[in-house]
Parts: structure tokens; C-alpha cells; sequence
């Protein structure tokens, strides 16, 4: 009787065993028909965009400084007590405005002793000659020696000396009389009066009586990386662009607030030597500055642009997302479909488009909608884009 109850309870766990791995089994099938399913029939749907090449002017952006185009400061040239200033401090002047005015009354004196000299000297002239000629009658009837010819002859040109010296001599004095009035050697803007009436003046003194700046055009001068200029010159050699390279590259200043000057400018020259410390070379550019928005001594940045176009790769703004540690980067669809994370280097933008300097390559397909759902190497479902976000535009 024993031996039947134990033969049952061994039946009945049997029984349970292979109910347990049936159902066990059965679970499993059905997740795996999931997973499945969700491989075949639930990757993310996202949306992507070729990336192009397309011919762009090369640009760069650098901080700067203005300067003055031309720069006089203003010294008298003779020496004597200051009457009168004659301008409105800040305003503009003209080339040879009257400045300031200097006691003229030494140097109306000197005029006219300058004067009295050279009548003096014109009178004795006069006499010598009246006798030189008279002494060529007489040498020829013996009447006077040939000696005493030659000696009147002698008298007659040093008198013509003396005219001229006095001559000289009076228009020296004109010419100090005429430095009284000090006046602008250049047109511009002229800053503040470093002198004041009653002063004494010196001639050629250390101090400038005030300074004039001419601000159109202007001067912006910026320092480029030198590395990057050889880059830059290399990609335009290989790109065969360097056919115009006489062509100056065009300049648009940037004002604090990132606004660009209505007006270019165009660059003047880049100096041949490399700053050892900082590794730059100095550019120089002149801008015109009509409504005087810039001054002396502003920092600006200075946007230049190169006059011959090259490849260059562009994508779309929307495929632009970041790292954890803020690197850009970009979702780039391989040809198995997967998502694949692609470090990159941005340039400047043109409307919804954004140039790419490295990371990319002309073809491959970003990521632009979507990129919420997806994560490195996750399956996705691929929708191409028909075409560009917006209208990207050339550099001019």
C-alpha cells in the first residue's frame, strides 16, 4: 500500500516538472517573437539629409583693433606768444585751416627790415651797374685801365649777390610771419587743445598743440594664426583657386554687439613676419567709416572673406547636437542603417546650412528629425530628405 502512494506522488511531480518547462518554454517563445517584431517592425523612424559640397568664399572671423588712417600733430613752427585758437575742439578740419594764431608783430617788423634790406641792396646794384657799363666805354679809348674793368665788373656781380640774399632774407620773413597762423597739415578730426591763450610757443617744442586724426577711411588692424593662413593658401592651391590671388580678400567689421558695417573694406597687406610669442601674423585692412561709428583704438572683429570660392562640405543645422562634454557632434546612418555618433568641426552658417571644416564627408547621410529616439548603434528607419532645410546662400 506504501509503495502504491509513493509511486503516485512521484507521478504528480513528474506531472508538475513538465507543465512548469512548457510553460517556461512557451514564454520564451513568445518573447523572442517579440523581440523580434520589434527588430523588424519598431526601429525609430528618423529623417536624414546628404551632406553636400558646395563652392564657398572661405571666411574667417578675428578680433582687431581700429586705428587712425593718418595721424599729424600739431606744433608751431615759430616761436612767440599764443593770441587765439581758432576751432571747436572735436569737430572736424580741413587742410589748412588756420588753428591757432601767434603774435605776428615781431615778424611784420622782420617783413619789412627784410624789405628795406633788399631796396638797399637793389639801389647799390643799380649804381654798380650804371659804373661797369660806363667803365667798358672807357676801356676801350684807355681812358680807365683794364685792371679797374675787371674790378668794376667784380663790384657789379657782388652787388647782384647782395639783391639776391635780401631777396631770400624777405621771403624767409614771409614765410615765419606767414607760420603765426598754425594750421592743419592734414584734414580730420582734431581732439582736444593741449594749449591755451597767453602761452609761449617754441618752435619745433616737444609738446604737440593738439592732435588730428583723419577716421575715413579707417585703418583694422587683426592677427591671424599663422597656421591657419598656410592651410588656408594650401586648400586654395589644391583646389586650383589660386588664380586670382592678386584679388585683395574684402573686410566687414562687427561691432560689439555682432552687428556688421553697411560698408567693406579690403585688405591692405599681411606682414611677412611671424610673432614669435604669440605664433600670429599682423593684417592690416582699410574700412570706410562715412558715419563715423568707429573710432581710434575700438576692438572690433573683423570678418574677412577670400576672394576666390573652394569646396566646401555643408550640412544642415538641425543634425548639430553635443556630447556630454559639449563637443559638437553629428548622428551619421551607416550602410547597415545604424546610428553612429561622428565628432565634427562647424564653421560659419549660411541660412539653415552650416559648413563642416572636418567630421563629415560629402554624401553621408546625417540625422536632421528624430534624434530624440535613437541612441549609437540603434537600428533606425531611414526617411531621406528630399531637399536642403532652407535656401543656404553663397558668401559674398
Amino acid at each position: 500500500m506504501k509503495k502504491t502512494v509513493q509511486n503516485r506522488n512521484v507521478t504528480r511531480a513528474g506531472v508538475l516538472c513538465c507543465a512548469l518547462l512548457l510553460t517556461l518554454a512557451s514564454a520564451c517563445k513568445r518573447d523572442g517573437g517579440q523581440d523580434a517584431a520589434a527588430r523588424a517592425g519598431f526601429a525609430p523612424e528618423v529623417e536624414v539629409y546628404r551632406v553636400t559640397e558646395q563652392m564657398l568664399k572661405p571666411q574667417v572671423e578675428l578680433p582687431g583693433r581700429t586705428a587712425a588712417y593718418r595721424v599729424a600733430e600739431v606744433r608751431p613752427q615759430v616761436s612767440g606768444i599764443l593770441q587765439k585758437r581758432l576751432f571747436t575742439e572735436g569737430s572736424e578740419v580741413r587742410e589748412g585751416q588756420v588753428l591757432y594764431q601767434i603774435d605776428p608783430a615781431l615778424f611784420q617788423a622782420a617783413v619789412k627790415s627784410a624789405e628795406a634790406r633788399l631796396a638797399q641792396a637793389q639801389a647799390q646794384e643799380y649804381s654798380t651797374r650804371q659804373k661797369a657799363e660806363r667803365y667798358r666805354t672807357l676801356v676801350k679809348t684807355r681812358a680807365v685801365s683794364a685792371q679797374d674793368q675787371v674790378e668794376m665788373e667784380a663790384t657789379w656781380k657782388e652787388a647782384q649777390a647782395s639783391v639776391a640774399a635780401a631777396r631770400a632774407a624777405l621771403e624767409t620773413a614771409r614765410i615765419n610771419l606767414n607760420y603765426t597762423k598754425v594750421k592743419a597739415p592734414i584734414s580730420g578730426r582734431i581732439g582736444k587743445s593741449k594749449v591755451t591763450e597767453g602761452a609761449l610757443m617754441t618752435a619745433q617744442q616737444a609738446e604737440a598743440m593738439a592732435v588730428i586724426q583723419q577716421i575715413d577711411p579707417l585703418y583694422v588692424d587683426v592677427n591671424a594664426p599663422a597656421n591657419e593662413l598656410l592651410a588656408l593658401r594650401t586648400k586654395l592651391e589644391s583646389s586650383g583657386a589660386n588664380a586670382a590671388a592678386s584679388a585683395p580678400a574684402s573686410v566687414q567689421v562687427l561691432m560689439a554687439d555682432g552687428a556688421p558695417l553697411e560698408q567693406q573694406g579690403t585688405m591692405e597687406f599681411s606682414d611677412i613676419t611671424v610673432d614669435q610669442g604669440t605664433g600670429t601674423v599682423s593684417i592690416r585692412a582699410t574700412v570706410p567709416n562715412r558715419e563715423r561709428k568707429l573710432l581710434p583704438g575700438m576692438f572690433i572683429r573683423a570678418r574677412l572673406t577670400s576672394p576666390q570660392e573652394m569646396p566646401t562640405i555643408m550640412a544642415p543645422l538641425a543634425a548639430l547636437t553635443r556630447t556630454q562634454r559639449g563637443e559638437p557632434m553629428a548622428y551619421v546612418v551607416d550602410e547597415q542603417s545604424r546610428a553612429q555618433i561622428r565628432l565634427i568641426q562647424t564653421g560659419r552658417t549660411e541660412g539653415q546650412m552650416m559648413v563642416i571644416t572636418s567630421g563629415l564627408k560629402a554624401g553621408e547621410r546625417v540625422i536632421v528629425q528624430g534624434l530624440q529616439k535613437i541612441r549609437p548603434e540603434v537600428q533606425v528607419r531611414v526617411v531621406d530628405k528630399a531637399a536642403a532645410p532652407a535656401d543656404a546662400g553663397k558668401a559674398e
